[in-house]
């Protein structure tokens, strides 16, 4: 005698008026790929900007308000590396601009 039993087709169970169904296993979330951190990115601006022969005191960094956020909570900025002297912000000694930009940059003070 075989003890396998066959499998049952599903049939939902009623409570009341209630049709009762299974509860399915939520899908798995895709897996986020981590953020890129742009303080590398402004600081390697800033540093060829430097080698081109251009001073901090020649150059903006204009950044978006999001920007901003991030590279003053980016746990790779050296407490050195950014100041908030005088109420201005400054990175690598670069003035920094917040808000009023779509995209960050770094204005050279080039005509």
């Amino acid at each position: 005698m075989n003890s396998l039993r066959r499998a049952q087709p599903y049939r939902p169970t009623y409570s009341g008026d209630i049709v009762m169904t299974p509860l399915k296993a939520p899908a798995p979330t895709p897996t986020k790929p981590a953020p890129t951190l742009r303080s590398a990115d402004f600081r390697n601006a800033i540093v060829k900007a430097q080698a081109d022969g251009l001073g901090v005191n020649a150059l903006t960094l204009r950044l978006t308000l999001r920007d901003e956020s991030e590279l003053k909570r980016d746990p790779t900025v050296k407490v050195e590396e950014i100041s908030f002297k005088g109420g201005v912000m400054r990175f690598l000694g670069v003035k920094v601009v917040s808000g009023g930009v779509a995209v960050s940059s770094l204005d050279r003070g080039e005509a």
